[in-house]
């Protein structure tokens, strides 16, 4: 059953050491307001393992607050704004450790933990070196063929969350077409916490909105512009003005003051 709570009890779900799985795409439909409310939130979550299909503004400010210590995702950065300062600071400097994932890892892991097998086989990765920057993902043979196959290890979630257009008073939410792996964290994550911009009366699936029924969700909370300054289509598009200040600050060695103006909704 859904439950429906405000920001600051959303985050108290959120506590050391989780796996913690964002989602949206790029910089669409990013949970901007949900981390904000985390890294207000005292003491904040450490030793986060961050899990995203491609990490954005969102998860910087996670992995530049010292939230994170392990990064899982295929693409880390924002997009036509370029590299993600303080992820390529960390990394480079040892202090996050990053998990070597694809499109394909990533999916196969998520598919095992949804089905409730230990790995997921797939022909992903034959006939490259990632094996080797990767021990826990083993060989298999098919016992139907005999062909060698990659085993993908299944990728526990604790919590995802995810922010979206609209919510309806059953637990019915609404998401644009920008689904990245928004729908198979829903079945994934032990708990689902969703931001949403409104409240309807009903939740319709269209040719440019999916609907996530209630039974994938656990938590609802109402955050209007809650991507913002990332893109939440069709309601408001992405600040870009906004993105290139904080890469500005962040090249200038000033992450600490964009923190300071981020966490006062500046």
């Amino acid at each position: 059953m859904t439950t429906f709570i405000i920001l600051d009890e959303a985050i108290q779900h959120i506590t050391d050491n989780m796996v913690l799985a964002l989602g949206g795409m790029t910089l669409y439909r990013r949970p901007m307001a949900f981390v904000r409310a985390l890294l207000n939130k005292s003491p904040r979550p450490r030793q986060l393992t961050l899990l995203s299909f491609t990490m954005g503004l969102e998860c910087d400010l996670l992995v530049g607050a010292g939230c994170v210590d392990v990064v899982r995702t295929c693409y880390f950065g924002l997009s036509e704004f370029g590299l993600a300062p303080m992820f390529t600071q960390f990394a480079q400097s040892g202090r996050v450790r990053v998990i070597e994932e694809t499109e394909a890892s990533l999916v196969c892991g998520i598919k095992a933990q949804t089905a409730g097998v230990s790995f997921m086989p797939s022909t992903a990765w034959l006939g490259t070196d990632l094996p080797r920057l990767r021990p826990d993902v083993k060989a298999v043979i098919d016992p139907y063929t005999g062909e060698s196959l990659t085993a993908f290890p299944a990728i526990p979630i604790d919590v995802a969350v995810i922010h979206a257009l609209e919510a309806d008073r059953l637990g019915n939410v609404t998401i644009n077409q920008n689904l990245g792996i928004d729908l198979e964290l829903v079945y994934c994550a032990k708990t689902v916490i969703v931001t949403v911009e409104k409240m309807i009366d009903h939740c319709q699936k269209s040719a440019d909105r999916v609907v996530i029924p209630s039974a994938g969700v656990d938590f609802i909370a109402l955050a209007p512009h809650g991507a913002y300054p990332t893109s939440c289509y069709p309601a408001y598009p992405m600040d870009g003005l906004a993105l290139m200040d904080y890469v500005e600050m962040c090249n200038g060695g000033r992450f600490a003051d964009y923190l300071c103006k981020f966490l006062n909704g500046a």
